[in-house]
């Protein structure tokens, strides 16, 4: 104490120097250089019961030019008197006055106000502020990230996302209000992620768009409703379609003409390996089966150097190739560069190969008819060598085709025995197998 004392006796001499200009005119700038230094004395003593009364005088006598550490030093100060205060009552009243300290220091200062909003929310989140008026508590979240948008806290979108939903759940927020509010919160968060891929922000990412399917709000019927108008409003904007794709698409909501317009003006605009892909699985659930063939083929070219999704696409389109247009020979090149781009997907590569083969109609001779069966069991047991988790489908499969092996005598007649190697061929494909038949 004496210590602080002897330093305030040593500033007033100085004060006719001192207190003038931002610190105010007449005994007012006096009175409010004294209690700057006084409370910044007990304060770095921290010694916060005798720092809080000259802190108060000193906002009170002071101009917001005086200093932007009176505030920082003010919330300070609010927040251990938070702890100190002994019923709910005088919890709220400090509370509110933590608040407007942030706002006061906004609006003097605003070079920091993003740092001050920020941190105003996150006291408002932490100490829980407004929560017995949770639509109170909405509102004034919501107010804040439209002041700081893309430089928002991680924390911060989360909460609001989550405040939006709680109040959707009691039936105090409509769907379209916590849509609009998911669709602000998602294009902060993007801006941010574009300028720095941030693992908080990401994860709030995450933490966003689970909340939002967990509201329920996300119904096609309520997306579409949504967002229809502003597709018609504006259909070139890259940042609304994101968003139309991104939550239509969650929704499972294919069958929406939207969808399908909103990806094919997305391809449009920016095309990508996924975008494409998106209109591959479009077409198919609509059956234009030539229209998603050429699609997935796009999307594979785009993938670049991510050989794991082009073989996954590759996958995919040799399965389409043979279950939707019986075009069996590229449904089997499909499937055997999938294998060469990843050899982890060989298994069920060969499964589609050998299922493939069995299915090709085959002309000739009752051997040349015959002999696909072979093809088709040589890759069963590439499966199951390739994928043992493969291996009882591809065993039942293998026994389901050597019941139409050639019989012994027909294999006779046509000069073949077993073990001789044999080149089957028919819808143009061709394949070096070994003969077996049925004694």
């Amino acid at each position: 104490m004496k210590k602080v004392a002897t330093f305030i006796l040593a500033l007033v001499a100085a004060l006719p120097v001192l207190a003038q200009g931002k610190y105010g005119t007449g005994q007012d700038s006096v009175d409010c250089v004294v209690n700057l230094s006084y409370y910044r004395e007990y304060l770095k003593q921290n010694d916060m019961a005798n720092a809080i009364s000259p802190w108060r005088k000193a906002i009170a006598k002071c101009p917001p030019s005086a200093s932007q550490n009176m505030f920082i030093d003010g919330c300070r100060l609010m927040r251990w008197e938070y702890t100190q205060a002994k019923d709910a009552a005088r919890r709220a009243e400090v509370l509110d006055s933590l608040i407007k300290l942030y706002d006061t220091r906004a609006e003097a200062y605003p070079k920091n106000a993003v740092t001050a909003m920020n941190n105003k929310a996150i006291d408002m989140i932490n100490y829980k502020w407004k929560s017995n008026e949770p639509d109170v508590f909405f509102s004034e979240l919501k107010k804040i990230v439209g002041q700081t948008a893309a430089s928002s806290s991680p924390m911060v979108l989360a909460s609001l996302m989550q405040s939006g939903v709680d109040l959707y759940k009691n039936g105090l927020l409509e769907a379209e209000s916590l849509m609009n509010t998911y669709t602000e919160i998602a294009g902060y968060v993007d801006a941010a992620l574009a300028e720095n891929a941030d693992g908080q922000m990401v994860g709030a990412k995450q933490d966003i768009e689970n909340k939002l399917g967990e509201s329920g709000v996300a119904s096609c019927d309520n997306l579409v409703s949504l967002f229809t108008p502003r597709y018609q409003a504006n259909p070139d904007d890259k940042a609304t379609l994101n968003t139309i794709v991104k939550l239509l698409g969650n929704s499972e909501c294919l069958d929406s003409d939207l969808y399908l317009a909103a990806v094919e003006k997305l391809h449009g605009i920016e095309p990508s390996a996924s975008t494409a892909y998106y209109l591959y699985k479009l077409y198919s659930s609509r059956d234009k089966n030539d229209e998603a063939a050429a699609t997935l083929v796009d999307a594979i070219e785009r993938c670049g150097d991510d050989v794991t999704k082009a073989a996954d696409y590759c996958f995919e389109l040799g399965s389409f190739y043979f279950k939707k247009q019986q075009r069996y020979a590229e449904a089997a090149s499909a499937a055997k560069k999938a294998i060469d781009l990843n050899p982890k997907i060989a298994g069920k590569c060969y499964l589609l190969l050998g299922t493939i083969w069995a299915s090709i109609p085959c002309g000739g001779n009752e051997l040349e008819k015959r002999a696909k069966y072979w093809v088709a069991v040589d890759y069963m047991s590439k499966a199951r060598e390739a994928d043992s988790s493969l291996a009882s489908e591809a065993d039942q499969l293998a026994a389901q085709y050597r019941r139409y092996f050639p019989q012994q005598a027909d294999a006779f007649m046509y000069d073949v025995q077993d073990g001789n190697a044999y080149t089957a061929g028919c819808g143009g494909l061709r394949e070096t197998t070994t003969v077996r038949t049925l004694k």
